[in-house]
């Protein structure tokens, strides 16, 4: 009776075994590592601050349990990706089915944000099976590397915009001056010498030159009216230049102008019937049958013929006479002048020891005498101080602030200069770069939106494009830039001959940062001897990259390189 109850016993156990092999559950926990999987890429990569993955997983023959119900996550260091449920090909519930006797695969993708601990971590698959109400852990498997995040590498190089002084070292002067005479006449009456106003362009030469200004010449342009005939009128025209010369000549002598003593300081121009002045004279005047003579300068080209029908209008005609035509008995004479600015020399002596004594535009141009920034930044406040409703002031502190990598303090000028100046391109831009470098890539763009079109503004939005991912975009609005960024972008792009000239052209090709990009052009390009010598000149020259390297993923296919080793130890 023992002996057949132990019997039965062995039995009840053996059923039992045989009911807990048959969910499957153990046996795929055992074999776990028959289990492949393929990561693209790898290793994962940061673009547009997001870490893409690709895995796809094969399952051997006679593994997957009929009745089982497989939840995979994949984790990226401590960050779980989207779940995806595998079932066999007995088990309930929706899921790609793998079969018991053939295996089966399965592919997935997810992306998800980038945080800084994903930089060096692994990748695994941690996997929990279900038969009915038992589950199983299997246990997590390495299968991928995180994370190149080689953009990360774009440096504070955006284009600022300064904004210009309107300052002119040679600024044209000019001074004008009517002499009339009476009909028929050329000779210059002492009347018309005596007049204020020939007293006051003889004063305006003589200040001019005891000020320094660069005496060009004087134009004298001679006029008779269209009334008369027309040969008559050349040679009054011809006379009345050739007297009025004759005259400025001997009044400036007199009042000791040196420019006007010389004959050939003064350009002739005559006209002999002067219907242009007679058609500006008659628009602006009251005149009656105004309309209809201005239809008649319209109607006929030859003067006489212009002539005769305005003296059939015999009352008009008369009122001409009185009011028009004398007015363009005349000459005038025009002296042409440059006043010169004061020098480099005495603005930048002025700007350091009596800064209020120069004006808006000498303090602003001031500023572009030195290279020194401190300097600059100086006699851009005083500027600001002197000159607080410019925005140009304050706009250029915060311009100089960028230079200094003081955003927060540009900031601060810019939110002035756009109150003086609503929406000023250069103001936008500005506010863009502050935007970027505080994180904020969306309101960057929004500021270069409304910057307009210029060099600084696509240069700008191309170094917001590497951080979007956006390559190619971003090696467009480069141009042909050659900078670190520009090379970067190239680089992302696949573009690494380009990227490499682009080095190689800037100025900032011997930075150690530009031998480190160098090194990782090698290694995208397949040139270990390249990436190792670039690694090696970039640590000589900062030793941060030598713990840069080493937990860089750009160079995980060389960790075990001794060349490599020797250089990051």
């Amino acid at each position: 009776m023992k002996t057949k109850n132990l019997h039965n016993l062995g039995i009840v156990f053996v059923a039992a075994v045989g009911f807990v092999s048959c969910d499957g559950l153990g046996k795929m926990v055992k074999k776990a590592d028959t289990v492949t999987y393929t990561v693209t890429p790898q290793p994962l990569e940061m673009h547009g601050d997001t870490v893409a993955v690709a895995i796809s997983g094969k399952y051997p023959a006679k593994y997957f349990g009929k009745k089982v119900v497989l939840t995979i996550t994949p984790k990226l260091g401590e960050h779980a990706l989207k779940p995806v449920t595998l079932v066999g090909e007995k088990a309930t519930g929706s899921g790609t089915k793998i079969g018991y006797k053939t295996g089966g695969s399965f592919s997935y993708t997810d992306r998800i944000a980038y945080t800084a601990d994903m930089k060096n971590a692994d990748l695994k698959i941690t996997a929990n099976g279900v038969v009915k109400k038992k589950t199983k852990d299997i246990p997590a498997k390495k299968i991928g590397d995180g994370t190149i995040v080689t953009p990360l590498l774009t440096v504070k190089d955006e284009k600022a915009i300064m904004a210009s002084d309107k300052f002119q070292k040679v600024l044209p002067v000019s001074k004008e001056l009517e002499i009339f005479f009476v009909i028929n006449e050329s000779m210059v009456r002492p009347s018309e010498i005596s007049r204020g106003e020939t007293k006051e362009f003889k004063a305006f030469c003589k200040r001019a030159e005891n000020k320094g200004f660069a005496m060009k010449n004087m134009n004298v342009s001679a006029y008779a009216s269209p009334d008369g005939e027309l040969s008559k009128n050349a040679n009054l025209a011809e006379e009345r230049a050739k007297h009025t010369i004759t005259a400025m000549m001997a009044e400036l002598k007199k009042d000791m102008v040196n420019a006007g003593k010389e004959e050939s300081f003064y350009n002739k121009v005559t006209t002999a019937e002067d219907w242009e002045g007679f058609k500006r004279l008659m628009e602006a005047s009251d005149i009656k049958d105004k309309d209809l003579i201005l239809r008649v300068l319209t109607m006929y080209s030859d003067g006489e013929q212009r002539e005769k029908e305005i003296k059939n209008l015999a009352s008009t005609w008369t009122v001409l006479k009185e009011k028009i035509l004398p007015k363009l008995r005349r000459s005038v004479s025009t002296l042409n002048c440059d006043s010169l600015s004061r020098s480099d020399d005495k603005i930048t002596q002025l700007v350091n020891s009596t800064p209020d004594s120069l004006n808006l535009e000498e303090m602003l141009y001031a500023a572009t005498l030195t290279k020194d920034l401190n300097a600059k930044m100086t006699i851009y406040k005083t500027a600001e101080r002197k000159f607080p409703n410019d925005w140009r002031t304050s706009n250029n502190v915060a311009y100089i602030a960028l230079m200094q990598n003081k955003g927060s303090d540009a900031d601060a000028e810019l939110q002035k200069a756009d109150k003086l100046s609503p929406n000023n391109p250069a103001v936008m831009n500005n506010m863009g770069i502050v935007a970027r470098w505080n994180g904020d890539r969306k309101k960057a763009k929004e500021y270069y939106g409304k910057a307009g079109s210029s060099m600084e503004v696509s240069y700008n939005q191309g170094v917001v494009a590497i951080l979007d991912g956006k390559y190619s975009d971003a090696v467009a609005k480069f141009g042909s830039a050659n900078t670190f960024n520009a090379a970067l972008a190239k680089t992302l792009a696949g573009n690494y001959d380009a990227a490499s000239q682009t080095i190689d052209n800037s100025p900032g090709k011997d930075d150690a940062i530009s031998y480190y990009l160098k090194a990782i052009i090698g290694m995208r390009s397949g040139k270990t001897d390249m990436a190792i010598s670039n690694l090696k000149a970039a640590i000589a020259k900062d030793g941060s990259y030598k713990d840069m390297a080493k937990m860089d993923l750009e160079f995980f296919k060389i960790r075990d390189n001794a060349d490599f080793k020797s250089i990051t130890q």
